[in-house]
């Protein structure tokens, strides 16, 4: 596409006779350069001083060079300054890249350059502020077709604080066309040198950039073609040139630079003012890349927070939302905007540079004290899109480490770290502040019913995006317990899609962010919590208490960064039209359609983050040792155990973006045991691995982590197992009935239409590692049942045993008690007691079992499936026989032992139904007290 200011500059083809092509010296041709040793001994003095001065810290990946050795490579910075050329050649020699600074001669292509650095912005440029070793480049690519030559842009930042709107600072150290001053640069070194950064770009072929300028689109070609037509026009009325002189004296851009299928078929312009332009069109095309890459590492201009507390206030939206609060509540106009005005100082972030960088610093040390190491997978899909999109981070949430934890390695990777919304639980005494300083804002844990509040928040949200500010939320709302995903809440993602129907600078994508632990500060708190121990307020004395658990051993934590959620993307597939919300309000409801697409942007994410899952050591030992007896197996079992998981996890993945550890099984016992989550026990005949005392619970949580990874393997050998036999075409039935209930629990993305090819793959698997045998007529069979692949089959069918238990236990209950008796909550709440009794009584007290949210999850699932009926009014559950027909399929999978105990947990009379419900709302009510 041809830039506005091409456009502008129409330029005609001049007429010339013989005599004058021959004596046209081209403006932009290339000149020698001295290469004088003085400036030798100058660069090399420079750059030992300019070493002890600057410590860069280098950003992104290092850029991956061709084997060609006759291929040029030239550096390309934004601005001039002697320091930046030091401070790059140095780079280059630390990390064995071509020379910076060292001449570039190819005799061939009459090439003679002294370094190889390009400055978009040079003192020397005279023509049009043109950079003139970038010109005499094209003009050799143009010249000679054979010629190859790559722009390795680069940035460098001499500090990353946000540049703030109209500061005295930004106007003393502002980057203009001219050569900086030596003031400027001696700041740089002495205040900026430790806090330098330095990034190197994927390299760019320069004939394509080229190609790609000159290709532009439709109006692009008819402004050649009117060029073209001027020129023959000037021609003819001139009378004084020849077709064939005219072709001899100008240059055929066609032609030059590649095939007549590579590049677009432009009129002949003069070599002169056909290359300035270009050049021109190519160096813009550089500086918004360079431009674009510096804002997604500082993020965009700041005002401060008292300011940005006024716009928001005095914004349309809000002057709006304020009388409208007046009226409602009966208080004056005045005093409606005192409370906005409340609000907007509990929320908004007060971002400081320094508070950033001490984070930054502490959290260095904090890590290294804590975690052997932080593995981060997929994160240059993000780099990838950070320049033109607005990054809406939306990571799972398993710790409160996971504010600072992903804001570190997003900062450590060079892109400006997001604003996170954080609970207003978190803003305590000194840590709050500081919060507030480096990426907090904070919102109320509930504001239903308060609509100044919801404006306000709104129109926060909506400036951040318009602004290009990465924003982080938890979509599931708070920390899980159980290490399952909980289910999302849309509150946040409504206001995102909100902002960007009323209007759009970037489009949003999400990133969904899986967060995995090998151990968690938080799990002996989480236990408890499942068992109904009240939830601690979080306080400045329970981060001392967390203050001394930093000398324990925690393993490695995992960010994996799953595949990016484009917005535009759903609302082409819901038919929801770009700002199609007025910009001056946000009280504007979404219709049925944005609201649909809401629902669904939340369980893709879901599903995304749980796709980009790590299955670590730690998860896979969880996961072998607790679907054990007593939780403990030969050592040798459980090596043959972790590596058939491995295998399986491998010949058929998850998603692509799924990483599986890559430790061997004998290494990761190993790992277990120096982590103090098991133990080992020597014993003559072998020595046995199990699970080391009180760790059962906690391991419950990192086998969650992966559940959802080998829940189909495990349903379909549970089958298998429980049957001794059973047809291709049962086990289908059956999956197909009860697969949305396990779909809705675990976030699982295989669509329902396609479930019978996904079902064949995973028995294929189990066939191809002889779990399962294949007799005839599609009768699935279990193998010889004293041979080790039995042994481990009936290992692999345990996990899913949970989830039909609840699931068995639930319709039980529904159906002693009949339609139209219970409310949702009440079931939950009921259910949520009857678990607590099995665990106790029958199962390994793993409180996990008994979560509040996995019996809301089913019980979700049951009404969007219509096998339950809500009323509105009254919120009582109706349902019919379909109920006890999901309940039969239970014996095809569950023990007949087991079937009776659930049965018999869940016969609860009328006088106990009262006393439990009478109690549960007590302490509810108890709880409620506390918070206020």
């Amino acid at each position: 596409m041809i830039p506005k200011f091409l456009k502008k500059r129409i330029f005609k083809a001049p007429v010339t006779t013989d005599s004058a092509s021959n004596t046209d010296v081209n403006p932009i041709a290339p000149k020698p350069y001295s290469n004088a040793p003085i400036n030798q001994i100058y660069r090399k003095l420079s750059g030992q001083l300019l070493d002890v001065a600057v410590k860069p810290k280098l950003l992104g990946e290092l850029p991956e060079f061709d084997t060609d050795d006759q291929t040029l490579r030239f550096y390309v910075l934004q601005d001039y300054s002697r320091s930046n050329s030091i401070l790059i050649d140095l780079q280059t020699q630390e990390h064995n890249l071509p020379p910076a600074l060292v001449g570039v001669h190819d005799a061939a292509h009459n090439i003679k350059e002294n370094a190889a650095i390009i400055f978009l912005n040079h003192p020397s440029a005279k023509d049009s502020q043109l950079s003139p070793r970038l010109s005499r480049l094209v003009s050799a690519v143009l010249q000679y077709p054979e010629l190859k030559v790559r722009l390795v842009p680069v940035s460098i930042l001499w500090g990353r604080a946000p540049e703030k709107e109209d500061s005295l600072f930004k106007l003393l150290t502002a980057d203009n066309w001219q050569d900086p001053s030596i003031t400027k640069q001696l700041f740089n070194i002495g205040v900026m040198g430790r806090d330098t950064f330095v990034q190197f770009h994927p390299p760019q072929d320069l004939r394509t950039l080229i190609n790609d300028s000159l290709k532009g689109d439709e109006e692009g070609f008819s402004i050649f073609d009117s060029l073209a037509t001027d020129s023959k026009e000037n021609s003819t009325k001139e009378g004084n040139v020849k077709e064939s002189s005219v072709k001899d004296s100008h240059l055929d851009i066609t032609s030059s630079v590649g095939d007549a299928d590579e590049a677009p078929n432009y009129a002949l312009v003069a070599t002169a003012d056909s290359n300035r332009e270009l050049v021109r069109m190519l160096q813009q095309r550089l500086t918004v890349y360079l431009d674009k890459q510096r804002a997604s590492m500082l993020g965009p201009d700041l005002s401060d927070r008292r300011n940005l507390v006024d716009k928001l206030v005095y914004s349309p939206a809000i002057k709006h939302a304020i009388e409208a609060e007046a009226v409602e509540s009966g208080i004056s106009v005045r005093e409606a905007r005192v409370l906005a005005k409340g609000y907007a100082n509990e929320m908004v972030n007060d971002y400081s540079h320094s508070i950033v960088r001490g984070f930054y610093k502490f959290l260095t040390w904090l890590w290294t004290q804590l975690y052997d190491g932080v593995e981060v997978h997929h994160f240059e899909r993000v780099r990838e899109l950070a320049t033109d999109y607005e990054l809406v981070y939306v990571p799972c949430h398993r710790s409160h480490v996971d504010y600072l934890l992903l804001s570190y390695v997003i900062y450590k990777r060079g892109l400006s770290i997001p604003y996170v919304a954080a609970g207003d639980n978190l803003d305590v005494p000194v840590l709050g502040p500081l919060l507030r300083g480096a990426v907090a804002f904070y919102i109320r844990r509930s504001f239903r019913g308060n609509a100044l509040y919801t404006a306000v928040l709104r129109e926060y949200m909506h400036t951040l995006i318009t602004r290009n500010t990465p924003i982080e939320y938890f979509i599931e709302g708070g920390r899980s317990r159980s290490g399952r995903l909980l289910p999302p809440k849309m509150g946040m993602l409504a206001m995102t899609v909100h902002s960007q129907l009323r209007h759009s600078e970037k489009p949003v994508v999400f990133i969904p962010t899986y967060i995995g632990y090998e151990r968690i500060m938080e799990g002996g708190t989480y236990v408890g919590e499942l068992k109904g121990k009240p939830k601690e307020s979080e306080s400045l004395l329970g981060l001392l208490k967390v203050g001394r658990k930093i000398e324990r051993i925690f393993g490695n934590v995992h960010l994996s960064f799953g595949t990016p959620l484009h917005l535009s993307d759903f609302m082409t597939k819901f038919d929801v039209p770009a700002n199609s919300l007025p910009t001056d309000r946000t009280d504007t409801p979404l219709d049925d359609k944005a609201s649909a697409m809401v629902d669904n942007i939340g369980v893709k994410i879901m599903q995304h983050i749980n796709k980009a899952a790590v299955v670590t050591p730690v998860s896979l030992l969880s996961l072998v040792l607790l679907s054990a007896p007593k939780a403990a197996l030969d050592e040798e079992i459980c090596r043959e155990q972790i590596a058939l998981y491995q295998g399986l996890a491998q010949q058929l993945s998850y998603s692509d973006d799924t990483v599986i550890t890559d430790m061997s099984p004998q290494q990761i016992i190993d790992y277990g045991i120096k982590l103090k989550l098991i133990e080992r026990t020597p014993h003559i005949l072998g020595d046995i691995i199990q699970i080391a005392g009180k760790q059962a619970a906690l391991l419950s949580y990192f086998r969650n982590n992966i559940l959802h990874v080998f829940i189909l393997l495990s349903f379909l050998a549970a089958l298998v197992a429980r049957n001794g036999r059973i047809e291709r075409s049962r086990l289908d039935n059956i999956a197909k009935q009860l697969y949305p209930f396990l779909q809705s629990e675990l976030f699982l993305y295989y669509p329902a239409h396609g479930l019978a090819d996904t079902l064949n793959k995973k028995v294929d698997s189990l066939l191809s590692h002889g779990l399962i045998v294949e007799l005839s007529d599609g009768v699935l069979s279990v193998p010889e049942s004293n041979s080790k692949c039995y042994q481990q089959l009936q290992v692999l069918a345990t996990p899913v045993g949970q989830s039909l238990e609840r699931y068995f236990m639930t319709l039980a209950l529904l159906a002693q008690q009949g339609s139209g008796n219970l409310t949702e909550s009440e079931v939950v709440d009921l259910c949520h007691l009857l678990g607590q009794r099995l665990s106790v009584l029958y199962a390994d007290d793993i409180p996990d079992f008994f979560d509040r949210a996995l019996f809301t999850s089913f019980i979700s699932a049951l009404t969007r499936l219509d096998y339950l009926q809500k009323d509105d009014e009254t919120g009582v559950l109706t349902f019919d026989h379909r109920i006890n027909d999901i309940a039969r399929h239970a014996k095809y999978v569950l023990t007949p032992d087991m079937m009776q105990i659930l049965q018999q947990v869940a016969s609860l009379d009328e006088e106990e139904i009262t006393h439990a419900i009478t109690e549960i709302s007590n302490k509810k009510q108890r709880k409620f007290g506390r918070k206020r």
